[in-house]
């Protein structure tokens, strides 16, 4: 297809789900099963703004509704509609799930810039930047409840929802846990790559893998099944995470200055490995890792920078990414799921894509030491 006409494919409305006869209206075969494709995206944003206003009211609607506008790629939500085709289901069907996941990940993001402290996302200033720290919880807490009150939008059996209901808090129960474990975490302690990948895969991992079991819930698949079918998206929400720790040194995320995670005094990937690689280093990068945020010399974090590609960290961390990604496309789950393993296939290169620029940093210090 080309540019234009994918353009205009791109443009048609939401498609209405298919009679009971199997008639109706699907997207372009080209964008089946794609998380290219925005049909039924525009409406998914519409369905989270009214739940926003209608159950949060003037004040905290109002400020949920200015955070959803600050954009973002929508990726759970493209995510959750994009296995609904590859499960044959058509993606009218799925939008209140796919806002429902979306709405929980906005919550997760609008608490953890009030944890970490951080001022922007998406070069804009954050909920509690603005709002200051009590009305950010309110947000997020609203947040929150939102992906219920969105299962309300969608036909299907009431046994159904519940099911879709257990899945919504037991992974975000898992994002919690996960956060709640990270400020445990101490490399310096003895903490190493089992660790990190335990409190990632919760926190970020959980809400990958939730818009596709959903989906696979609303294709008639057992609880059982679901999970199952959905592991693989576990293991690339992991890969998320390992490509964020990057971009935030060797790349851009759209928040403060690079280096924004050392600040924050977060064990990421980055340092886990250096630790392991260096383990002298460790009073040196746990106190800079301990100091208050906006105390923090920035010539220390170039150091760590330095440290990190010079050391070897980078270079290991971009081979772990490399490991999981094909770990995730060897799932168990995915092997009678072509059009799932297209999707997994799909994520793993909006992944990997980002970070093109990091592997030039590791390549330059190969050359270095081979120099």
């Amino acid at each position: 297809m080309t540019p234009t006409g994918q353009a205009a494919a791109d443009s048609l409305p939401c498609p209405a789900p298919r009679s009971s006869s199997g008639a109706g209206e699907r997207p372009p075969l080209a964008l089946a099963g794609s998380l290219r494709s925005t049909l039924c995206v525009p409406e998914v944003e519409a369905l989270m703004s009214g739940l926003a206003r209608e159950a949060g009211g003037e004040t905290v609607g109002s400020i949920v509704r200015g955070h959803l506008a600050t954009g973002g790629k929508r990726l759970r939500a493209r995510l959750a509609l994009a296995a609904l085709e590859a499960l044959d289901q058509p993606r009218a069907s799925g939008v209140a799930w796919a806002a429902a996941c979306e709405l929980l990940h906005n919550a997760t993001l609008v608490h953890d810039d009030l944890q970490d402290g951080d001022r922007v996302r998406r070069g804009h200033p954050t909920v509690w930047a603005v709002h200051g720290a009590a009305q950010a919880v309110n947000a997020g807490d609203l947040l929150l409840m939102l992906p219920y009150l969105a299962l309300e939008h969608l036909d299907t059996p009431l046994e159904r929802r519940w099911a879709l209901a257990r899945a919504i808090a037991g992974h975000a129960s898992a994002a919690v846990r996960g956060q709640a474990a990270e400020p445990a975490l101490d490399p310096g302690g003895g903490a190493g790559w089992d660790e990190y990948r335990a409190v990632a895969e919760g926190k970020t991992g959980a809400l990958f893998q939730l818009p596709v079991e959903g989906a696979a819930l609303l294709a008639g698949r057992s609880p059982e099944e679901a999970r199952d079918l959905a592991s693989a998206f576990r293991v690339l929400g992991l890969l998320f995470q390992l490509q964020d720790d990057v971009l935030d040194v060797f790349g851009e995320k759209g928040r403060d200055a690079p280096g924004s995670d050392l600040r924050e005094g977060k064990a990421s990937a980055l340092v886990v490995e250096h630790l392991t690689l260096h383990p002298g280093d460790g009073a040196w990068l746990r106190a800079l890792l301990a100091a208050p945020r906006h105390e923090t010399p920035q010539a220390e974090v170039e150091r760590a920078v330095e440290r990190f590609r010079s050391g070897g960290a980078l270079g290991r961390v971009l081979g772990r990414i490399d490991a999981v990604a094909e770990e995730a496309l060897r799932s168990p789950g995915l092997v009678d799921e072509p059009g799932l393993r297209r999707l997994a296939a799909e994520l793993t290169a909006a992944a990997l894509r980002p970070i093109d620029g990091a592997r030039g940093h590791a390549a330059g210090r190969e050359r270095e030491a081979r120099g």
